[in-house]
């Protein structure tokens, strides 16, 4: 928005952004419900191992934010 700071855009868009991973997460735990859906293991595994390395590749991308500067 114009005007606004970058502190500021980065809040705004932040809270978004978290608020509908956290939904999404809750819309994937509903996948539990035996009920109506089946799974084994190696399913189980490969969607906590897929979501573990972006969740630590989103944090590396926060660690590392800072812009390189040019050096000769």
């Amino acid at each position: 928005m114009k005007g606004e700071t970058k502190e500021g855009r980065f809040k705004r868009v932040v809270q978004k952004r978290v608020q509908n991973t956290l939904d999404s997460l809750r819309r994937l735990s509903q996948c539990a419900n035996k009920r109506m859906y089946q799974w084994d293991e190696n399913q189980l595994d490969k969607i906590w191992t897929t979501i573990d390395k972006e969740l630590e590749s989103c944090k590396v991308s926060f660690k590392n934010a800072d812009p390189e500067e040019f050096q000769l």
